[in-house]
């Protein structure tokens, strides 16, 4: 169990698969926010047998519900005062924007980097996501 009795406020990304922490702190850009991230790799689960976590200080002005996409496990602790005052599961979401990217090659997103990549879920099921532009499959955790 993570101690969080350290953190004032801010935000615990719990039951990460293990070994994805540092794919999610990449996704939501976290090395550009000027606050305290602690990532904890491979942390004893009674749920997982491994999961990965990640603390953050301060107020983040960031949509972490997008990370559904990359791993449907995760829950969001909300924290203040040092108590948790909100624990959140992720749903997929229907869109999303400059989180996942488009692979094909011949993508106009490839060819023009400006344009941004965007997908729809498409089958919510299987977790299968496409590029708007080229149907280009992105399948989630």
């Amino acid at each position: 169990m993570l101690n969080i009795s350290g953190l004032n406020q801010g935000i615990v990304i719990d039951h990460i698969k293990a070994g994805g922490a540092m794919k999610i702190y990449e996704y939501l850009n976290l090395e550009k926010f000027d606050c305290q991230v602690a990532i904890i790799k491979n942390a004893r689960s009674s749920k997982m047998g491994k999961k990965d976590i990640i603390k953050i200080e301060g107020n983040l002005d960031i949509d972490i519900n997008v990370l559904g996409v990359l791993d449907h496990h995760i829950t969001i602790n909300v924290i203040k005062d040092n108590q948790i005052v909100g624990k959140h599961t992720l749903e997929l979401p229907e869109t999303v924007t400059n989180i996942i990217k488009c692979r094909n090659p011949r993508c106009i997103t490839s060819i023009e980097p400006e344009i941004p990549h965007t997908f729809k879920l498409t089958d919510r099921k299987r977790r299968i996501y496409r590029c708007v532009y080229c149907e280009s499959k992105f399948k989630g955790n």
